[in-house]
């Protein structure tokens, strides 16, 4: 993985890492500070009293604008993605590409930053016995634990970059319903206006009933990630889109598609379709070929008045959410501490009452000992004047 922090940066680090080490383990095991003598004890307890609970140092980026591309298996997500960086070399944008698939085999374009470049995909699913969507899940979950320094990477970049490209695995449900996809995301969208671009198999998509599963799959997606999404009907060379806009904008037109079908499932998507009609009205939807390259400009216009709205509505909910979640942590360290101070002050009252207790056993030994000496050596005295008188007697 492409990072390479500061000296300073790395010495801070390692330092704010020994510190969090000593404080997880004293709070796990009390008895741990019993090691301490006094002076280390008053050191910690002082340092403690100095510790202040901050919020992150990042601040917020206007840019770049980070896009990441979600899509269904056999959707030309990665095709997709191939367009997108041509695009912005073509019309010189300055772009950053992350690829997120480890188990892409060759990718059609260079990332600057390679999961594959520090997970090995077949060694964790041939070592752990996980099958292929198991090995995946466990490579996003390793690399979500560094995903901190791609966003300080991409941070130390940012004045010198247009939008952050972010390629996700074809397994799309591993992705958004799994606690690293949330991480990578919110890590994205709490430092850079961040779009959800959902890819779309336009040509499948002329099914009714697979229209309907694409508009509940995006969704989800709106309400998990509460990202600006943009509905990108791929494959438009193959199949125009113009008839999933009609069907999106007017919705009879959409139930006389689904009467013509009297199956079950064009049952529970009628239902489907009255129920979202609010949603995918007022959805942003474009038509682009990632083969051709048609509909680019209109794609990235389309980023564009997502990354405005993002600004103007969505990142002030991340910004309540985060700063709800910093005041549970708050509370819950300053918990620890309280704990934590409470437990090495009982174990300095325990080593001041030892020591105590051992002086007191030590007077008292001194003082038996001193009594029996005193007591051997005035019976030696009278058995002598004892025998002194009688030699004189006799």
């Amino acid at each position: 993985m492409d990072v390479d922090p500061k000296a300073d940066d790395t010495e801070t680090s390692m330092q704010v890492d020994s510190e969090a080490n000593i404080f997880t383990d004293m709070c796990t095991d009390p008895n741990a500070s019993l090691g301490l003598d006094g002076n280390h004890k008053d050191e910690m307890l002082q340092s403690m009293e100095n510790l202040i609970i901050s919020e992150s140092s990042s601040t917020f980026k206007r840019k770049p604008v980070v896009i990441i591309v979600i899509g269904m298996a056999g959707s030309g997500k990665t095709t997709f993605m191939h367009r997108l960086v041509c695009h912005t070399m073509a019309s010189n944008l300055r772009g950053y590409v992350v690829n997120l698939d480890p188990a892409a085999m060759a990718l059609p374009y260079a990332a600057n930053i390679d999961i594959r470049d520090t997970v090995r995909y077949r060694e964790e699913m041939n070592g752990s016995n996980l099958g292929p969507n198991g090995g995946i899940l466990a490579s996003l979950h390793l690399f979500s634990t560094k995903f901190d320094e791609v966003v300080s990477v991409i941070e130390n970049r940012a004045d010198q970059l247009d939008y952050v490209l972010v390629d996700t695995p074809g397994q799309i449900e591993i992705f958004t319903w799994s606690a690293s996809g949330a991480i990578i995301t919110e890590g994205f969208a709490s430092t850079f206006p961040t779009v959800i671009a959902y890819v779309v198999d336009t040509p499948r998509s002329t099914n009714p009933a697979t229209f309907m599963s694409n508009l509940l799959y995006a969704c989800r997606l709106l309400y998990k990630t509460r990202l600006p999404l943009i509905f990108a009907f791929n494959k438009t060379d193959v199949a125009q889109h113009q008839f999933a806009l009609e069907w999106m904008q007017n919705f009879e037109l959409l139930q006389a598609a689904l009467d013509s079908d009297d199956s079950y499932t064009s049952t529970v998507s009628r239902s489907q379709s009255l129920a979202l009609e609010k949603f995918y009205k007022n959805l942003r939807s474009v038509g682009v070929s990632a083969v051709s390259g048609a509909g680019m400009d209109v794609f990235f216009r389309a980023v564009e008045a997502s990354a405005e709205e993002y600004m103007e509505n969505h990142r002030n909910e991340l910004d309540k959410g985060r700063a709800a979640k910093n005041l549970l942590e708050e509370q819950r360290l300053q918990e620890d501490m309280d704990r934590l101070r409470k437990d090495m002050e009982k174990s300095r009252d325990r080593d001041e009452k030892s020591k105590t207790s051992m002086e007191d056993d030590e007077f008292e030994e001194d003082v038996e000992n001193a009594t029996f000496e005193g007591f051997s050596g005035g019976e030696e005295d009278s058995i002598d004047e004892d025998e002194d008188e009688g030699f004189g007697f006799d």
